[in-house]
């Protein structure tokens, strides 16, 4: 059912009306609707590197953009999208900035990666930089259906889109991964032992990472395999969430969990968007996690409090989803389950989690599900997912 269109959705994410910045944020995200809708009342110039023509015209002498503001000396801002694809001009806008403050910046990109590798520019620390990322359940409001987000992820088009639509859509999106950011940027040189590991990579999503058994899996190195999670998180389609250890050292030689941008992405490469997820299944719970994972992350972002994420485990298996250290507060512990009913959960589960809480000091603990109705046992909270998220001190 199409029910939104992004156009309606009023956005979280702040930009600043007086400092030049960077939006990064993977493809249709809404970088480009936020950026016009956010300075539509201002005298601005957008530039599309999209464009062959521009393109050719700034490749071939990245000096020309000074050519093209001689033409438009009213602006005060100036927009250019895509800039990871021509790094080079980074070294113009540095010296306008320098020489001209009447004039701003806005640099949107799908990745950092070719700027980084390529040691780009990045206006000597002077540009903000924010992320933009798929919808969440505060933009969304009361249009926001967890069910749908849950199947389909929650990227601004997939509101406008029908059933069948989102299913093409995502498939779409996947290929364009491949053909604008993979093929075109020559991330990488063989595409099939990549695209094999994407769909790895898929199916270990939210699971504590074996380099050398994915490697084995993919039939590439070890380090190939280092280099593709790289990939992924320099163009912003995933990230990391490393294990919780009070020793900085420690946490670096521990394992860490992957997780796609969006839910709908990650089925997509699971082949997975026309099965209904049930609720009470595995697929269901996990995609639940996913879902308040990439909410959690995203507000952080947005908000940008100096917080850390990390998941704890134990040499026995046992877990907990999620840690949120938040300096000057207390640190959080969180236990993710989709039931909406959290009495009716396997008890011996539950305690095991209840003692791993009981270990952690200087801790509030939280347990976040479906079911609607407040408790607290003992020093344990357990809430409703939205409630929860909502208490977590972001408002």
């Amino acid at each position: 059912m199409a029910y939104i269109f992004s156009t309606m959705v009023k956005r979280i994410v702040k930009l600043s009306k007086s400092n030049s910045f960077f939006l990064f944020g993977p493809r249709q995200t809404g970088k480009t609707t936020l950026v016009k809708q956010s300075f539509s009342s201002v005298k601005s110039l957008y530039l599309d590197l999209l464009n062959t023509e521009l393109f050719d015209r700034l490749e071939q002498n990245p000096n020309a953009l000074l050519d093209i503001l001689s033409l438009h000396s009213d602006v005060d801002w100036v927009a250019i999208d895509e800039i990871q694809k021509l790094p080079a001009l980074l070294d113009v806008i540095h010296r306008i900035d320098n020489e001209n403050k009447n004039i701003k910046f806005i640099l949107t990109g799908s990745s950092a990666r070719k700027l980084k590798r390529g040691g780009a520019n990045f206006l000597a620390g002077r540009a903000f930089r924010y992320n933009c990322h798929p919808l969440t359940f505060i933009e969304l409001k009361d249009q926001f259906d967890l069910q749908q987000v849950l199947q389909f992820g929650s990227l601004p088009k997939i509101f406008s889109l029908k059933t069948p639509d989102k299913v093409e859509f995502l498939r779409t999106y996947i290929e364009t991964y491949f053909k604008e950011e993979i093929i075109a940027e020559q991330i990488v040189r063989n595409l099939r032992p990549f695209k094999n590991f994407l769909s790895v990579a898929a199916q270990m999503n939210g699971q504590i990472l074996n380099l050398n058994k994915i490697a084995k899996n993919v039939g590439v190195e070890h380090s190939t395999v280092q280099n593709y999670f790289e990939i992924l998180e320099d163009t912003m389609v995933g990230f990391m969430l490393e294990p919780y250890h009070q020793s900085i050292r420690k946490r670096q030689r521990q394992q860490s969990k992957f997780f796609y941008f969006d839910l709908g992405v990650q089925r997509a490469l699971l082949k997975q968007l026309e099965n209904t997820l049930s609720p009470r299944t595995s697929e269901y719970g996990n995609a639940f996690e996913h879902f308040i994972i990439l909410e959690i992350k995203r507000l952080i972002d947005y908000y940008k409090p100096d917080w850390t994420l990390s998941y704890l485990t134990t040499k026995d298996n046992a877990e907990i989803d999620l840690i949120i250290e938040r300096p000057g507060m207390k640190s959080i512990a969180i236990e993710i389950k989709s039931t909406d009913n959290i009495m009716t959960l396997d008890s011996s589960k539950l305690n095991a989690t209840l003692k791993l809480f009981s270990d952690l000091k200087d801790f509030e603990y939280y347990i976040f599900s479906n079911d609607p109705i407040e408790k607290k046992i003992d020093d344990v909270f357990y809430l409703h997912w939205k409630d929860g998220i909502k208490n977590l001190g972001f408002f």
